[in-house]
């Protein structure tokens, strides 16, 4: 990489406007330049939200039955946020990300049997509107997810398509008369089929034979997409969380032709373009589970929309693997190497949608083997950089993943107390507690002041506190050219500047020299172990405990 000197490294969310070389020094002595930074090119809500990631199922059940739902949900927003700015108990999280909601046969809901009605064991579509009147009540959006690549096989659309080759529907899902023989497009020696025998024919369905992909060529089957955004955001929900993005429409079989095609892009941008119209601030997040140069393209143009003319949010997958290793190993120089590529990928003016892991990956604590440092520099990276952070239901108090192999075992109910129905339900839970949830739940950690639950709460206000830190730029003073236990960065909006240092490792660590104008004005967020910065002239020299962070606005 060129030297820091002469190459300015930023996150793309913001517009540059002044790059000075000088003379910002990290800890292994390299030179890094100070970077100026504009305000974002659009300030849209979602840009800068903190989100909840809800599995309904899972989070509170309110009749009995094991299954958590929508009235169970509703009664616990106020653990998320109660509408109070004055009260600090609430977590302060400003929107929630509902997994699939709709009519299913699965418990998972990603195979839709009707996108107009919400799943029985949750509730009826008169709750799922009162939890967002609720929610909006609270200063809470909601988005939920629309799974448009696929429907179940049990969706009528899919019975009709496929009764006959006459069927007027037969064209709202990829037929054809002999199997093409592709495979799942993960990589080059996947085996799994992706056309399906039935009746005569092979229907393509790139996950699996229950889930037929939608043909998203045929104009109907577009407009009937876009009636259902239209028809959930008439009753209230903010946005949608899009599964599966770089699947929608296939050329050809192979990894080129399954994914990330030329008519993906332009049918994302096509119903972007309608979102927009009905809900100009309606947030669209992207699952694009990718690498940094293909998730990149899923935002679009700039040019006309400034937060992309595409999908204005995509989940940033390799960020969440370096921000996990930085945590784990105690060495920053792959995040900050992540941050470079980013700001050399993305393109100019749009948000990032950092998280730790969501309901397809291990949990957080599992991978970090349960280790309450890691844990505490997780949480401190993911929600102090830049963009919109998605935080995980659990991932708060340090749930762990069931014992199972299966992906249930990474959504097991919501530990309340250390009852044996954990708070949860009355009744047996639908699936069994992860290990340790008599002693890891909310009501263990809610007014212990050193607990991993306050620790999220504490730095959600310290963002909601600071535009720099909620919406800010970042430039970074933490050298990307070898391996650093510190990561040091500026977030910086208009005339604020907030100093952001991580200590990543298991023992104390100088992080400086930094030669940066002005004096510390308030702390932000301190751990109560970390000493104010010494001044030497312009020079600050910060020393840091193991496994702290501390953060500063700058007069």
């Amino acid at each position: 990489m060129p030297s820091l000197r002469s190459s300015c490294l930023l996150l793309p969310l913001f517009t540059l406007t002044s790059c000075v070389t000088g003379p910002a020094t990290p800890v292994d002595g390299s030179p890094t330049p100070r970077v100026e930074l504009a305000a974002p090119t659009a300030n849209l809500w979602y840009q800068h939200a903190v989100f909840y990631e809800v599995f309904v199922r899972s989070f509170q059940d309110s009749n009995g039955d094991g299954k958590g739902d929508l009235a169970g949900l509703i009664s616990r927003l106020d653990y998320l946020n109660d509408g109070d700015p004055n009260t600090t108990s609430d977590l302060g999280v400003d929107a929630l990300w509902l997994m699939p909601v709709f009519d299913s046969p699965s418990y998972h809901g990603y195979d839709t049997t009707n996108y107009e009605r919400i799943e029985p064991d949750y509730g009826t579509n008169a709750d799922f509107e009162r939890l967002c009147a609720e929610a909006h009540r609270r200063g809470m959006r909601v988005i939920v997810d629309l799974v448009i690549n696929h429907t179940s096989s049990q969706h009528p659309w899919f019975q009709e398509s496929a009764a006959s080759p006459e069927s007027a529907k037969r064209d709202w899902y990829v037929w054809s008369p002999v199997d093409p023989g592709w495979r799942q497009p993960w990589d080059l020696f996947s085996q799994g089929a992706t056309w399906h025998p039935l009746n005569g024919a092979y229907y393509y369905g790139v996950f699996w034979g229950g889930m037929p992909d939608l043909n998203l060529r045929t104009p109907a089957v577009r407009e009937e997409v876009k009636r259902l955004a239209s028809f959930w955001l008439d009753k209230g929900v903010d946005g949608f969380r899009l599964d599966a993005v770089r699947y929608l429409i296939e050329t050809s079989g192979g990894l080129t032709g399954q994914a990330d095609t030329a008519e993906t892009h332009a049918f994302w941008k096509e119903f972007a373009a309608h979102v927009r119209s009905v809900k100009p601030d309606a947030a669209l997040v992207g699952e694009a589970w990718t690498n940094t140069p293909l998730i990149a393209p899923y935002y679009g143009s700039t040019a006309q929309v400034p937060q992309g003319d595409e999908l204005p949010l995509n989940f940033n997958f390799p960020l969440a693997e370096e921000i996990i290793k930085a945590a784990r190993l105690g060495n920053g120089n792959g995040l900050a190497l992540k941050l470079s590529e980013m700001r050399s990928r993305y393109p100019v003016g749009v948000a990032d949608a950092p998280f730790l892991t969501n309901h397809d990956h291990v949990r957080v604590a599992t991978q970090l083997d349960g280790k309450p440092g890691a844990l505490v520099t997780a949480a401190s990276l993911v929600l102090t950089l830049p963009g919109s952070p998605f935080l995980y239901y659990g991932e708060e108090v340090g749930l762990l993943n069931g014992t199972t192999q299966n992906d249930e075992a990474k959504r097991t109910p919501m530990p309340w107390d250390g009852s044996t129905g954990g708070g949860f339900t009355s009744g047996t839970p639908w699936f069994a507690f992860a290990p340790g949830h008599e002693n890891t739940h909310v009501a263990a950690q809610m007014t212990a002041p050193g607990s991993l639950l306050s620790r999220y709460r504490d730095l959600i206000r310290a963002r909601h506190a600071s535009p720099a830190l909620e919406r800010g730029g970042l430039t970074l003073l933490t050298s990307t050219q070898s391996r650093t236990s510190t990561l040091a960065f500026l977030r910086t909006l208009e005339g604020e500047r907030v100093l952001v240092v991580h200590n990543l490792g298991d023992s104390a660590e100088n992080a400086g020299p930094f030669e940066l104008e002005g004096d510390l004005a308030e702390p932000l967020f301190v751990d109560s172990s970390v000493r104010a910065p010494e001044r030497d002239g312009g020079t600050w020299r910060i020393t840091l405990p193991a496994r702290t962070t501390g953060i500063w606005r700058l007069r």
